[in-house]
């Protein structure tokens, strides 16, 4: 066939083809297509560090400490996440066959006290979930499946340990002791000490570390060979079924979790390698430990069979290494889950990064920051985890820092899992330039929202404006924001919504916001602002969803004012609408008197507190004098019981 013919016939084929109507696109889809995007503002990306608990590598930092330390050094953790743009923690909580909530299966883990079965005083998995998502921090639950512990001692052990009343379970192996994978009462029990913190607590992932078999000490067997005996009788060789062991653990963990909470997502964190192209033509052009052979994780399987919902195959190796290239292995991984709705997310190595005896790669600033660069190659890879804080957090010659300016300058929201249908577009009720910044509210019935700023004021979204993160402000579970970085002279914002599965709406209508505030002044001043004061009988609280900003203020009533006052500067004389905002709760004061000084003597008015929140509520409209004074007050003086509340109020001139 001439060339000719062949560019006539393609032009045929093609005209033909254009005739067939194309399935509809969603409206993400239709901007990623028609738009130019940035690859180094990616609208979706998993960033997410590891906070390891055994042997107090991370968190808590030592044996011992008090409520309060242990409390104060994991918020810093969570705070060093958000300061790096990262939206996820991987927290480790059942590092040794113990548990770091309260759990009727295993014992306290001896990491938060020192004394396996110590009970900390507090529920940590409680609240190490509850600080993370007030910082829209997504919170993995990490389980080691089979370590019990880091010796081979099972005097050692607490008394009541499973692993001391079922001496059948175990085995000691290289100095350590560990849960026999191929009993079934074993695979069970762990599955029920998992399940146990799944279905009590508000994880948002269950995930698993490379630790399956024990890796292979030099002269040692896994004494095994009894369980193998009564229950590997189908197998033609222990290897087999040792894989299929852990191959059930995993099928049954993923059927488990999801019946449960169809909104969880499982992860597993392999090795980097399955195996060897010179001993599989599947595997990966590498010469290193093989986990399918060494620790029998098949989890090539775990992918094409669809029981994981994320892998993040531990890639430590740098680019261009000899063994076991990252480049090649990034590849290799995208290749495996590429048809799959498995997500691909890279475990790196930020505890090699600029570390003394580590190769003359990892001594380069840019090294970790040229893995995520090597990554864009691949759309299948849709995130990165480091291993583990306190490397993130030590940032040795500079490497994370590095990373951070040059891959998370702006926010990301994460992959979206599963199917579920987007929420409905929240409306924006006011965006008006503060003494802080821009000041946003919005309403809406979702888990979060994305907060984009456009430069200018257009008149209609498009819909390249939302089709990587380059318009990105901020990700927040609260339905207000203010927006401290807006310095320019007129913007537009727009505010969408996400589900738990982080399926997202279309975005709300515009706010534009100009150099003189965008319309009449109208200013909003939070409780937390400069502006606001209150005695020392106002207590602070961030309980309520509802809240404005950060927190909100409360107090008993009494038969004394003692108010809290909300300071601002009026422009000239003219009529004001004031409006409050509180959140609301069936405990909160039915008649909690808010005082307008008004121009004509001071003007108050009671306000049921116990309805009616987590919005701007309108007071009424007051006649207001020039200048910069108290103008709205919320006193303590009522006969009604409940607290009272102090959060935001805002002063529109009409």
């Amino acid at each position: 066939m001439t060339a000719l013919l062949r560019t006539a016939l393609a032009v045929l084929t093609a005209a033909l083809v254009g005739i067939v109507a194309p399935a509809p696109a969603s409206a993400a889809e239709t901007a990623s297509l028609a738009c130019t995007t940035n690859p180094a503002t990616p609208k979706r990306q998993l960033r997410a560090m590891w906070i390891s608990s055994v042997a107090n590598i991370d968190w808590p930092s030592r044996t011992g400490l008090s409520v309060s330390a242990q409390q104060a050094e994991f918020r810093a953790w969570l705070d060093l996440a958000v300061a790096k743009r990262m939206n996820a923690v991987i927290v480790q909580v059942r590092p040794t066959a113990d548990a770091f909530w309260p759990s009727p299966y295993e014992p306290w883990s001896q990491w938060l006290t020192g004394t396996q079965g110590g009970n900390p005083g507090y529920d940590p998995l409680a609240f190490m979930v509850s600080e993370a998502h007030a910082r829209n921090l997504e919170f993995h639950a990490w389980f080691n499946p089979y370590r019990i512990a880091n010796h081979d001692d099972p005097s050692k052990l607490v008394s009541t340990h499973p692993a001391r009343k079922n001496p059948d379970w175990r085995f000691a192996y290289g100095g350590k002791l560990y849960y026999n994978p191929g009993i079934p009462e074993v695979r069970a029990f762990i599955e029920d000490a998992i399940m146990d913190a799944v279905s009590r607590y508000d994880v948002d992932g269950v995930h698993l570390d490379d630790y399956f078999y024990p890796y292979p000490v030099s002269g040692q067997s896994i004494p095994d060979s009894a369980a193998y005996a009564k229950y590997g009788g189908s197998f033609g060789n222990v290897a087999d079924w040792r894989r299929e062991n852990v191959n059930l653990l995993v099928r049954e963990l993923d059927q488990r979790i999801h019946a449960a909470k169809p909104h969880v997502s499982f992860g597993i964190s392999p090795f980097g390698i399955w195996r060897n192209s010179g001993t599989d033509p599947l595997g990966s052009r590498t010469s290193g430990l093989q986990s399918y052979d060494a620790i029998y994780a098949d989890s090539r399987k775990w992918v094409k069979q669809g029981w994981v919902d994320y892998l993040a195959p531990q890639i430590y190796w740098h680019i261009g290494f000899s063994t076991a290239a990252y480049e090649v292995l990034t590849a290799w991984w995208s290749d495996a889950v590429s048809g799959t709705d498995v997500q691909l997310v890279v475990g790196q190595a930020a505890y090699r990064a600029g570390a003394s005896g580590q190769e003359a790669a990892w001594q380069d600033p840019a090294e970790l920051s040229d893995h995520l660069t090597d990554n864009r190659k691949h759309p299948e890879v849709v995130g990165d985890v480091f291993f583990s804080a306190k490397d993130v957090k030590a940032d040795r010659i500079g490497a994370m820092t590095r990373l951070v300016n040059t891959h998370y300058t702006k926010p990301a929201l994460l992959p979206a899992r599963g199917s579920a249908s987007a929420p409905a577009a929240p409306a924006i009720t006011s965006a008006t330039k503060g003494a802080n910044g821009v000041q946003l509210a919005w309403t809406g019935s979702a888990t979060s929202y994305a907060v984009y700023r456009v430069d200018g004021t257009p008149q209609a979204a498009d819909p390249c404006f939302f089709a990587d993160a380059r318009n990105l402000v901020k990700t927040t579970t609260q339905k207000t924001f203010t927006d401290t970085t807006a310095t320019g002279s007129a913007y537009t914002y727009y505010v969408s919504a996400l589900n738990r599965t982080h399926q997202e709406s279309a975005p709300s209508a515009g706010k534009a916001v100009g150099s003189g505030g965008g319309g009449p002044f109208s200013v909003v001043v939070d409780n937390a602002e400069a502006g606001f004061t209150a005695g020392s009988a106002w207590g602070t609280s961030t309980y309520s969803t509802q809240l404005h900003g950060t927190d909100y203020r409360f107090a008993d009533p009494v038969a004394a004012s003692d108010p809290a006052w909300y300071r601002a500067a009026i422009p000239s004389a003219g009529d004001y609408r004031v409006e409050v905002w509180y959140p609301a709760n069936a405990g909160y004061n039915s008649a909690t008197p808010y005082i307008v000084a008004a121009s004509g003597g001071n003007q108050t008015v009671a306000v049921d507190q116990r309805t009616g929140g987590g919005q701007w509520r309108v007071l009424g409209t007051y006649t207001l004098a020039a200048g910069t004074y108290n103008v709205v007050g919320v006193s303590r003086w009522t006969s009604a019981t409940g607290y009272v509340i102090a959060d935001a109020v805002r002063i529109t001139k009409i």
